[in-house]
């Protein structure tokens, strides 16, 4: 991908991800479908001018849904876990 923002969609505030930001130091954004981990990871260091150790990423399927007797799937999507170093970090809840 060619856009660096375009890569990061959003950070997954819950509850298993900010106890791994805690205590981990990693951080676990929704990222593009077609973005790699050298993509994942050349975009969080320039956006948000920290040093990554390890990106994990993880494919997660969309899930039936029902509403009455209509029936479909929610969108599939991609999940990034990213670590890292020691003494960088990134709260996102801090201007709330």
């Amino acid at each position: 991908m060619n856009d660096l923002n375009k890569v990061i969609k959003k950070p997954c505030l819950t509850e298993k991800g900010m106890k791994l930001q805690e205590t981990n130091n990693q951080l676990v954004i929704k990222v593009d479908n077609r973005a790699n981990k050298l993509e994942i990871k050349s975009a969080v260091e320039t956006l948000f001018k920290v040093k990554v150790t390890k990106v994990r990423t993880l494919n997660i399927p969309g899930k039936n849904k029902r509403v009455g007797r209509h029936t479909g799937l929610t969108s599939d999507y991609k999940k990034a876990v990213v670590s890292l170093a020691e003494g960088h970090k990134i709260d996102f809840l801090s201007g709330l």
